[in-house]
């Protein structure tokens, strides 16, 4: 393809993300309403254990428009992205070569659940953190909690974990490409947990210890699930050079 056939192949697909993602975000402006529902759960709850008065606020005329459009474009953005997510693919395809599409596949369908597990674990940490982080009021206060602030942090939380979640995968794509090997992963372990335990004290609460080492654990995991996956390959990779090795000796 020439570069003209590209930027039309590219605006092709451009069009196709963002018609899906429009078409997404009307269903999620009618979805919206149960989303803020299950958002506003734990300050529900937050009125309950604590016995203070607790609720959303928008601070502005236009506040509870503009964030009921932020969530419809955010449930847009998740209900559409198997759409985008294989226009985007279909773009990088015809130029991959067959190891690269072995490889793409995998990292593909690996990050994919992982990131979902991971924002689902930091959907049900929110609760936690933010019955924590309120209780710090003085008990005569009144928690009035800015609604953006509110999603905004939800949001990021969910991602942050989620990301951390794939973060693995990176390794072994890394191993497989071969710019890291299985003994340079594991010669590194102390400095991983160091920055999981980092990583997980700020995406939770300190104070909040259980919420920290729930979110630990399965990292830690992870990360030396990823090890064993790329000694495995590295094995493998160092008895196929040595089957070459003794064949080209003979």
């Amino acid at each position: 393809m020439t570069l003209a056939e590209h930027f039309v192949e590219l605006r092709k697909r451009l069009f196709r993300s963002a018609l899906a993602l429009l078409l997404g975000s009307v269903v999620g402006w009618f979805l919206s309403g149960y989303v803020m529902d299950a958002l506003r759960g734990p300050i529900t709850e937050i009125a309950k254990q604590q016995d203070r008065v607790a609720t959303l606020n928008y601070d502005s005329i236009t506040g509870a428009f503009d964030l009921k459009m932020q969530v419809a474009i955010t449930i847009g953005a998740i209900v559409s992205s198997p759409v985008w997510l294989y226009q985007i693919w279909a773009f990088f395809v015809p130029a991959m070569t067959r190891r690269e599409l072995k490889y793409g596949f995998g990292f593909f369908f690996t990050a994919v659940p992982l990131f979902i597990a991971g924002g689902v674990t930091g959907w049900l940490l929110v609760p936690h953190i933010v019955s924590l982080l309120t209780s710090f009021a003085p008990a005569p206060d009144t928690a009035i909690i800015g609604a953006k602030t509110y999603f905004d942090f939800i949001l990021k939380l969910v991602i942050a974990v989620g990301i951390a979640f794939v973060l693995p995968v990176f390794l072994v794509l890394l191993n497989f490409v071969g710019v890291l090997s299985a003994k340079s992963i594991i010669a590194s372990w102390r400095w991983a947990l160091i920055l999981i335990a980092l990583f997980t004290a700020i995406a939770t609460p300190a104070a909040d210890v259980l919420s920290m080492f729930l979110l630990a654990i399965p990292m830690v995991g992870l990360y030396f699930a990823a090890y064993g996956v790329a000694w495995l390959h590295d094995r493998r990779a160092a008895k196929a050079a040595n089957r070459l090795e003794a064949e080209l000796a003979a």
